[in-house]
């Protein structure tokens, strides 16, 4: 299954975690691997998030990368 599948798959389910505020596909800097990436508001150590709020480290095969960027507002699209 390749990164975009695996986003499609899980997306939902990645949206209801707690700080997620998207979920995108990308290539790993460092290995050129394509990966899913949760954008979250903020990082969050491992053991103060409950369980189910834990990004998990791959996904159907696919590593998983957060990025933290900050709080998300919607921008008003008129010109």
């Amino acid at each position: 299954m390749d990164a975009q599948q695996a986003r499609s798959l899980h997306e939902g389910r990645l949206m209801k975690l707690a700080n997620v505020t998207g979920v995108g596909t990308g290539r790993d800097e460092h290995s050129g691997q394509d990966v899913i990436v949760v954008f979250v508001t903020h990082r969050v150590p491992r053991d103060r998030l409950r369980d189910e709020d834990v990004v998990p480290h791959v996904l159907e095969g696919v590593p998983v990368r957060v990025l933290a960027i900050g709080e998300v507002d919607a921008q008003d699209g008129g010109a």
